[in-house]
């Protein structure tokens, strides 16, 4: 493997044998795997597991967050062709290399990722096959995560209905990378949800007259995804509630006109403390992300409120809007994989289409 530092690293091949590239990034949950590979939001990224043994409980398609992997490598230490758990229906190696996914393992995972965390979030290539100098050319041709739009590379290509449609909340989802236990969330609380491409015009959305919207987690750079942060601007100009996770919470964000960044070396993994400002409770998070708002911006928005923060680095973690009915935040409340937390948010936006519901009821 060679990082775009020059740094060459040799291991073990894990998965199909092949050749990949991408920005390397690291995730410190102990566990998920499958679901991590399978999460959208890390698509076009090659992820470094920071659990020192990976693979012993197997693989199974029930626990994926969508039809197939969406990493584009894998490194890992020590890689496990065995499993232990009865359930699973192959080990990760076969699971591996049935989608296609190159991988590398016996590494030194600690001093990769204290490599990362100094140099910061870089491209890099994995190959089996490939020797040194032309590693050195393949590494070049791996696109810059700044400025990349990919969001609408794993949307679903035609809207889809998720729940019971005798439901009484109607939710619209803009899918610019969502998470199967996202929607889940809110059919377990009684939404009948319509999940639209990430390129639907607002028009379409409103069309099916939806009772509130929501905007889902994804890939990439959000400030370049012009024709989403359009469709959310006339979401609020609806006045109807809206709730935004990761990418969606930043599609808020630069509707509002606040500003994002690319960060360092991200937030990845199922630890990360953050703090309600308005309970002032403190919770352990999901998160992944590479992108974040602008502190400074929201500072100058007096319409926009700071609800969470990160308690590592201050980060915005939460916003919500004074003069609408829409909220969101940048990690993943639905924790697959993680700690159960933040669920509450799904019920406080629940919450606030009924309280809409019943507003509408008595002015008619």
């Amino acid at each position: 493997m060679l990082l775009q530092d020059g740094t060459l690293v040799e291991g073990i091949a894990i998965g199909k044998i092949g050749t990949t590239g991408g920005e390397i990034c690291f995730n410190t949950g102990m566990t998920g795997y499958q679901e991590i590979y399978t999460d959208p939001s890390y698509y076009g990224q090659i992820i470094v597991n920071t659990t020192a043994h990976i693979g012993n409980y197997g693989a199974m398609d029930e626990e994926q967050e969508s039809g197939h992997p969406q990493i584009s490598g894998l490194v890992v230490n020590d890689f496990s062709d065995s499993y232990s758990r009865k359930a699973a229906r192959e080990s990760l190696q076969q699971y591996l290399e049935r989608h296609g996914v190159v991988g590398i393992a016996g590494l030194d995972t600690r001093m990769l990722v204290r490599h990362i965390r100094s140099k910061g979030a870089m491209n890099a290539i994995i190959s089996s096959v490939l020797t040194p100098e032309q590693l050195k050319e393949e590494l070049k041709k791996v696109p810059d995560m700044n400025g990349l739009e990919l969001a609408s590379r794993v949307s679903t290509k035609k809207s889809y209905f998720v729940g019971d449609p005798n439901a009484s909340i109607r939710v619209a989802a803009l899918d610019v990378g969502i998470k199967k236990s996202i929607l889940t969330q809110l059919a377990q609380r009684g939404c009948y949800i319509q999940v639209f491409p990430a390129k639907t015009k607002f028009a379409e959305m409103d069309s099916w007259n939806p009772d509130g919207y929501f905007l889902s987690n994804g890939p990439g750079d959000p400030s370049v995804m012009d024709y989403a942060i359009q469709t959310v601007k006339e979401i609020l100009n609806s006045e109807k509630p809206v709730f935004g996770i990761c990418l969606g919470h930043q599609l808020l964000a630069l509707a509002c006109g606040i500003s994002t960044y690319k960060m360092h070396h991200g937030h990845r993994g199922l630890n990360h403390p953050v703090k309600n400002l308005v309970s002032g409770l403190g919770e352990m998070t999901s998160q992944n992300h590479g992108f974040a708002v602008s502190e400074k911006d929201i500072a100058k928005n007096p319409d926009v409120e700071v609800t969470h923060l990160h308690l590592n680095d201050q980060t915005i973690m939460g916003i919500r809007l004074k003069s609408k009915r829409a909220f969101s935040v940048q990690y993943h409340p639905e924790a697959s994989p993680g700690p159960h937390d933040s669920r509450y948010l799904f019920d406080q936006f629940v919450t606030m289409v009924k309280e809409t519901q019943g507003a509408e009821v008595g002015r008619s």
